[in-house]
């Protein structure tokens, strides 16, 4: 089985990366599109310059690796924005394609204490739903996650045949060797973790451009919350 889990930024896909990594049966690769996306659209990132020197930039060799099959299962953590015109998507054949969401007022607060005034496409909503368009798959929410962490697991598990591994719930604080190299950046919170954390705070609010965002958002966010896995 080779997991193709779609996620924007600033949700619970480290968490889950590590979750599924966590499994013996199980290997991880980390937004494997990440340095040929940087590479190709000169977007300035954090670590921009680190991630293109250390990791693989061309789409081509990055997609025959996604092809490969795991130990004997591979979890994939992607971003929909990060599949720009012209990647290879054929990788994506025979994938079990699942896409996290999580609501876009949290994404952003989170987001721009990282990286100051995203924009819509570095947000993912609205690739994120022409994928789901486009290939499918099942949708499950990180809040609904967070609130029961075994309950929507043993849940995911099921619905797509894979059986349920309590070493899901629980992995060893600190980085992790799937970690692309951007973890120094983004994943402090998750690094000190050690399973996944209780459910959320109320909603943050938002004032100005992040309002006026979340809102852009919020239509693509409704349609895959629609059909989330419950």
């Amino acid at each position: 089985m080779r997991i193709a889990m779609w996620s924007g930024p600033r949700n619970l896909s480290t968490a889950m990366m590590y979750s599924f990594g966590n499994r013996a049966d199980f290997s991880a690769m980390d937004e494997p599109f990440y340095a040929p996306y940087l590479k190709q659209t000169g977007i300035n990132h954090p670590m921009h310059e680190e991630i293109i020197a250390h990791h693989e930039c061309d789409p081509a060799k990055v997609a025959a690796d996604c092809a490969l099959a795991g130990t004997p299962h591979r979890y994939m953590k992607h971003m929909p924005h990060h599949m720009i015109d012209g990647f290879p998507m054929d990788w994506a054949k025979g994938c079990v394609h699942v896409h996290l969401i999580r609501h876009p007022a949290r994404v952003i607060a989170s987001y721009t204490a990282k990286r100051e005034s995203p924009n819509f496409n570095d947000i993912g909503y609205g690739q994120q739903t022409a994928l789901f368009d486009q290939i499918g798959g099942m949708v499950i929410d990180s809040a609904d996650i967070r609130a029961n962490p075994e309950q929507m697991l043993r849940k995911l598990c099921s619905a797509i045949d894979l059986p349920f591994d309590p070493a899901m719930l629980s992995w060893a604080a600190g980085p992790r060797a799937e970690d692309g190299i951007w973890a120094a950046h983004w994943y402090g919170a998750v690094h000190k973790s050690t399973g996944f954390a209780g459910a959320e705070e109320p909603l943050p609010t938002l004032t100005g451009k992040a309002e006026t965002l979340c809102a852009q958002a919020i239509p693509h966010y409704q349609k895959l919350y629609d059909q989330r896995l419950r």
